[in-house]
């Protein structure tokens, strides 16, 4: 029987790991890389004797990802982040699909989740990864410091079962990774020599609320649709701003 590796990489995950390690009962192993996390993430982890657990100082989220997948002794591996949970069912199609297969890797879609709120829409509605795939046909890009992206040779297929993703726990926690995200977007635009003028930053931001709250029907989501909306166009012009300051570092 082919066994798989669940592989996870955290930093102040500690209300999620309980439930995240309960969640993993059908998994062969798992292997944490925790990015020296502060709010005792690392302490909790190290209850479980069974988990591979290393510390890493965190330089991005490929490099990361990497490193931990090269600790996972099986080939197949499950990526899952801390917030998320797989149901029963979508546990045994995972463990049926690797079993007998020509694929190297399977999309995986999501349910989001805004405190208990579930997001229907939001442009939340069809976003997918790839979760579960075979490390050695497979491996993140290097080069992109956020919403890296998985290289793989040979054919893909998708869960049927969706993945619950509580990533998000209210307002301000979703603030604080909007700016994260948008720090490292900046970082990646100025090793890239990109460069983004005021017009073009005031145009996207116009564009992300409308795309999210009109188009991609944040509307239909109420309050909790106006602050995705408002936020992730705030993500943009935080962009702006950090790029313009290092631009400005520079000379």
């Amino acid at each position: 029987m082919i066994k798989l590796s669940a592989v996870i990489i955290t930093y102040n995950e500690v209300v999620h790991i309980e439930p995240l390690i309960k969640n993993l009962d059908f998994v062969d192993e798992i292997v944490v890389v925790d990015s020296y996390s502060t709010d005792g993430t690392f302490e909790k982890l190290q209850e479980y004797s069974t988990i591979k657990l290393f510390q890493k100082k965190f330089e991005s989220f490929p490099n990361q990802k990497n490193f931990a997948i090269s600790k996972a002794k099986n080939n197949w591996i499950l990526f899952i982040d801390a917030d998320e949970r797989i149901k029963e069912n979508g546990k045994k199609e995972i463990i049926n699909k690797i079993q007998n297969t020509d694929k190297v890797a399977f999309w995986a879609r999501f349910i989001y989740y805004f405190g208990t709120k579930k997001i229907r829409f939001s442009g939340f509605q069809s976003t997918k990864t790839i979760r579960v795939f075979n490390k050695t046909k497979c491996y993140y890009e290097k080069s992109t410091l956020v919403h890296e992206v998985l290289i793989y040779q040979g054919k893909t297929g998708t869960l049927k079962h969706k993945v619950d993703h509580y990533s998000y726990r209210d307002y301000n926690h979703y603030k604080s990774k909007i700016l994260h995200y948008s720090n490292l977007k900046a970082l990646n635009h100025y090793h890239k020599n990109k460069s983004m003028g005021f017009l073009l930053m005031t145009v996207k931001v116009f564009y992300r609320f409308v795309n999210h709250y009109f188009i991609r029907l944040g509307v239909l989501d109420g309050k909790v649709g106006l602050q995705i909306s408002y936020l992730n166009a705030l993500g943009i012009y935080y962009r702006y701003r950090k790029l313009k300051s290092l631009k400005k570092e520079k000379t």
